[in-house]
């Protein structure tokens, strides 16, 4: 029996493909580097604190130092995904690179925790931009079954990436809590790569006659319609469903640690190895996904489940296997939802409004993560514990699942007609 067809793709006619390996390394890359900020530090959280106990109100203001630039990316990403439609998707890349590694590494040389604190505000600037365009890079140079893959294995890359990060952290900590800051200095080497290897997916001069470098990629090259109005509403409820998707993607990352003290396992390493086989459910669900086929926005009800089953197993465990279990299954679960969700919000856009709507769909999924343990520590508040939290978050889930059942039974909205990929 024939596989089904991928969902079509609103691509613009004739965009240059990204020929070799190379330039799909790069946006992986590229796509890490707002990971790296995000864990890299936390290792070395206690010896800013010691370092800056003199300062007032450093108590609430070192942890900032980690989250800050998630905040940042959330509230940027619609502004960089504007920039990004108007000038130009490698040009932003490959500037804010370069501005990532210099706002980065700011703090080796600065003595202010406030001054460090705007520091870590600037490199969140540079990460919604980066990771705006690294996204709409891949939507622009690749179509079809080939794109869905790329935006799997850009989850797998963030996933596996988030443990090395935080492992690279700790060694470097060693050496003082600012060593970790040189890792920033990265993008000094990755922007002129980039800005060498990258296609400039410029639409001058482009025709609709068909082009033998993207047919195989499954770009179409038909003409089509004239432009068409920003779907507002569509990735309006896309945005939404995209920040409680984040909440489910880093309840484990975030969270597990603390559930493990609460059944008295306090050894770093044990939460290192739980860690890192939770990261590996991920990843292997994002390999799962590449093996999917037809609309994803009727496996997103699917999708759900086992990222509640997972919550309800962590929620009533007594001991470390069923813990284990629980985050295994709820991590499995993430790895096929965050690529479903990008992959969804992709086949909405048209080439034009691309950046613009990825920007917004990065925005929703940080703001998610900002939120995260927010949400939690309410829920614990409430309930008395974290474990009835994670439950219940478990529960809402389903809740969830169920509601975008029948509206996942809807006919999709006929999009424009898609080359379909050669094997």
């Amino acid at each position: 029996m024939p596989a089904p067809a991928a969902p079509p793709t609103r691509d613009h006619p004739g965009l240059p493909a990204a020929r070799g390996r190379l330039p799909a390394v790069l946006l992986m890359t590229g796509s890490c580097l707002p990971v790296l900020g995000a864990v890299l530090l936390a290792p070395v959280l206690p010896r800013m604190q010691d370092h800056f106990e003199g300062v007032t109100g450093s108590a609430a203001l070192v942890p900032l130092v980690l989250t800050v630039p998630a905040l940042s990316l959330a509230l940027l990403a619609p502004f960089a995904g504007v920039v990004v439609d108007r000038l130009g998707r490698k040009r932003l890349l490959v500037a804010a690179t370069v501005l990532y590694a210099l706002f980065g590494t700011v703090p080796l040389w600065l003595d202010s925790l406030h001054g460090i604190l705007l520091s870590r505000v600037l490199v969140g600037v540079a990460e919604a931009a980066i990771m705006t365009a690294c996204t709409t890079l891949i939507g622009d140079y690749y179509s079809g079954r080939v794109r869905d893959r790329y935006l799997a294995l850009q989850t797998m890359c963030a996933s596996a990436s988030a443990t090395l990060f935080f492992v690279l952290g700790g060694a470097l900590g060693a050496a003082g809590w600012r060593a970790p800051f040189w890792l920033y200095a990265v993008g000094l080497l990755l922007a002129p790569v980039m800005a060498r290897a990258l296609p400039n997916p410029t639409t001058a001069g482009l025709g609709a006659l068909p082009n033998p470098t993207t047919a195989g990629l499954g770009v179409s090259t038909d003409p089509g319609p004239g432009p068409r109005p920003f779907p507002v509403r569509r990735m309006a409820g896309l945005c939404l469903l995209t920040v409680f998707g984040a909440v489910v993607f880093y309840t484990v990352p975030v969270e597990m640690s603390y559930l493990l003290d609460d059944l008295d396992v306090d050894s770093t390493g044990v939460i290192g190895a739980v860690t890192a086989v939770a990261s590996a459910a991920t990843v292997l669900g994002s390999v799962v996904f590449t093996r999917l086929t037809g609309d994803p926005r009727r496996r997103l009800p699917v999708l759900l489940l086992p990222c509640a089953a997972g919550f309800l197993v962590m929620g009533i465990a007594d001991g470390l296997p069923l813990l284990i279990a629980g985050a295994v299954l709820n991590c499995f679960g993430t790895g096929l939802l965050l690529p479903s969700l990008l992959t969804l919000a992709m086949s909405r856009l048209d080439y034009a409004d691309r950046g613009r709507g990825i920007g917004l769909w990065t925005a929703a999924f940080f703001l998610g993560e900002f939120v995260c343990p927010l949400v939690l520590l309410g829920g614990k508040g409430a309930l008395g514990s974290l474990a009835s939290a994670v439950a219940l978050l478990g529960f809402v889930t389903l809740t969830v699942s169920a509601v975008l059942l029948p509206l996942a039974r809807r006919t999709a909205v006929p999009l424009p007609r898609q080359v379909p990929e050669q094997r």
